[in-house]
C-alpha cells in the first residue's frame, strides 16, 4: 500500500551569487538584493519511508536556420559571426581581439569540389583553422567516424563556447558531426552547413543527430540543435540529378501531410526543378522561382511540426510518414537505394494501404503515385518483402509506446495519424480488412517503372 506523503513545492531563486529554494508562492517584495528566479522547480514529499525529491528542469534551446547565397566568399561573414544571437557577445567576437579558431568536418566528395574555396575563405578571413575530410556514407555512419573526430577535435584544442564546429556536407556528415558535438565535453556548440537537397530540407533543420549500429538506422542518437544551419542552394547545382530527385522525396512528405499547395508546385515544376537543380534564374516567369517557394514551404511545414516536439515526447508525428518500412528497407539493400528512395516506397506504400483503408480516392492515389514517378522516384524495390514490412512494423511498434503510430494521408495535402495496439496482430486494425493481407496491397503497388531502381 503507498505511503502517504506530505508535499511541498519549491520555486528556485538566485540571490546574488547563490541558489536557492523557497515555498511556491512565497512572497519575494522584502528582499533588497537583485534576485532571479529560474522555471525550474523542486517538489519534495515526507513520508514514513523516507524523501524524496521531484525536479523539473525545462530544458531551453535557440538555434537560427538561415538562408543565405555564396556562403564561400570571403566578404560574407556568415559562416564567422551569423551563428551569435546576442548583440554583446556579436561585438566582441568581431572586436578582433580574440584570435578566430574554427575546426571543420567536411565530406571527402564536397571536399574535392569545395574544398580550395573553404580552405582560402578561412585563410582570407585571418581564421586558424582544421579542415577533416571524411568519407561521409551510410555505410561509414557508425562510433568509429564519431571517434575519430574527436580524436582530432581533441588534437585542435577547441574552446567549447566560443568555436563551433563546423559541419559542411550532406545528412550522413551532419547527423555524424552533431553527435560529435553532444558528446564532446558533453555539449560543444556546432554549425551546419548543407550541401545536398536532401539535407538542405531535412537533416540541416532538426534537433536530432546518430550513428548506425548492429545494421540498425540511426541507433544511437541523441537531440541536441546546431547553433545555426546555413542553407545556401548553390551548393545543390553540382550534386547528380538522382540525388535531386532523392531530396524531393522528403519534400513531397511535407506537401502529402500537409501542404497542397507545396504538392501543386511540385507536380506543376518538378520536371524543371530536376533539370535546374533548384537553382533561380532570372526571366522564367512561367515558374516564379519555384526553387524558392518549394525550399521555403518545406522547411517551414517542417519547423511548425518539429519545433514544439523537439525531443518527441509525442509520438503521433506527421514527419515520420514514410518513415516506418523505409529505415529496414535502406539498411537491409544498402547501397541500392538512397534515403529519400527509401522514403518514397514507404510512400508510396502506405498511400496504398490509404486507400484500402477508404482515407483517400482512387483518384488522389493516382495524382500521388503519377507525382511520384514525375519527380523519378523508386515507387518498389524488390527488396521490400512481406517479411521486411512486418519486421519493420513491429520494430516501431516496440518503440512507440505499445502503439503502432502510422500517419496517413486522408487527402492532398492532409493527413491524420493511425495507431494499432500492441495486442493486435500485424494484419489487423489500422490495415483493414482490404490491407490485412499481403496481396491486398502489395500486388497493386506498381513495380515496373523506368524510375524503379533495383
Amino acid at each position: 500500500m503507498p505511503q502517504k506523503c506530505r508535499q511541498t513545492d519549491f520555486q528556485l531563486v538566485r540571490v546574488k551569487s547563490t541558489w536557492c529554494r523557497i515555498k511556491k508562492g512565497e512572497d519575494l517584495s522584502d528582499c533588497e538584493d537583485k534576485i532571479t528566479l529560474s522555471e525550474a522547480k523542486i517538489g519534495e514529499c515526507i513520508s514514513e519511508g523516507g524523501i524524496s525529491w521531484t525536479i523539473e528542469a525545462p530544458i531551453y534551446f535557440c538555434y537560427k536556420v538561415v538562408e543565405t547565397y555564396n556562403i564561400l566568399d570571403p566578404s560574407n561573414t556568415t559562416l564567422l559571426w551569423g551563428h551569435i544571437t546576442d548583440p554583446q557577445q556579436l561585438e566582441l567576437a568581431t572586436s578582433g581581439k580574440r584570435k578566430l579558431r574554427r575546426f571543420i568536418v567536411i565530406d571527402e566528395v564536397v571536399d574535392e569540389l569545395y574544398g580550395s574555396k573553404v580552405r582560402e575563405y578561412f585563410e582570407e578571413n585571418n581564421v586558424q583553422h582544421k579542415i577533416l575530410a571524411l568519407p561521409t556514407t551510410e555505410e561509414t555512419k557508425s562510433m568509429d567516424l564519431v571517434l575519430n573526430i574527436l580524436q582530432e577535435v581533441q588534437k585542435f584544442s577547441i574552446d567549447r563556447r566560443t568555436e563551433p564546429i563546423i559541419a559542411i556536407g550532406g545528412g550522413v556528415c551532419l547527423d555524424i558531426v552533431g553527435l560529435a558535438a553532444s558528446l564532446y565535453r558533453r555539449r560543444t556548440p556546432y554549425i551546419r552547413v548543407p550541401t545536398t537537397l536532401l539535407s538542405y530540407v531535412d537533416a540541416s533543420v532538426g534537433a536530432k543527430n546518430g550513428v548506425n549500429f548492429l545494421q540498425c538506422k540511426n541507433k544511437l542518437g541523441g537531440y541536441t540543435p546546431p547553433v545555426a544551419s546555413f542553407l545556401d542552394r548553390s551548393f545543390i547545382q553540382s550534386i547528380p540529378r538522382r540525388h535531386i530527385s532523392n531530396g524531393l522525396g522528403e519534400i513531397l512528405k511535407m506537401a502529402l501531410m500537409k501542404h497542397k499547395g507545396l504538392f501543386d508546385l511540385l507536380k506543376s515544376h518538378g520536371k524543371y526543378l530536376l533539370d535546374t537543380k533548384f537553382q533561380s534564374y532570372s526571366g522564367c516567369a512561367d515558374h516564379r522561382d519555384a526553387a524558392l517557394q518549394t525550399t521555403r514551404i518545406a522547411i517551414e511545414t517542417m519547423l511548425e511540426e518539429l519545433a514544439p516536439n523537439l525531443w518527441e515526447d509525442d509520438l503521433d508525428r506527421l514527419v515520420d510518414f514514410g518513415h516506418l518500412i523505409s529505415p529496414e528497407l535502406e539498411m537491409r539493400v544498402l547501397p541500392s537505394l538512397m534515403h529519400g528512395e527509401a522514403v518514397n516506397i514507404d510512400m508510396a506504400f502506405m498511400t496504398y494501404v490509404a486507400h484500402a483503408r477508404g482515407l483517400i480516392t482512387a483518384e488522389e492515389k493516382e495524382q500521388i503515385i503519377q507525382c511520384m514517378r514525375g519527380l523519378e522516384l523508386p515507387v518498389w524495390h524488390g527488396g521490400c518483402s512481406w517479411a521486411l514490412i512486418k519486421k519493420a512494423l513491429m520494430e516501431r511498434l516496440k518503440h512507440s509506446g505499445g502503439q503502432l503510430r502510422m500517419p496517413l494521408p486522408t487527402g492532398l495535402g492532409v493527413a491524420g495519424s493511425a495507431a494499432r495496439d500492441s495486442g493486435e496482430p500485424p494484419g489487423a486494425g489500422v490495415w483493414g480488412q482490404r490491407a490485412s493481407r499481403h496481396s491486398d496491397v502489395l500486388e497493386h503497388v506498381p513495380r515496373s517503372s523506368a524510375v524503379v531502381h533495383f
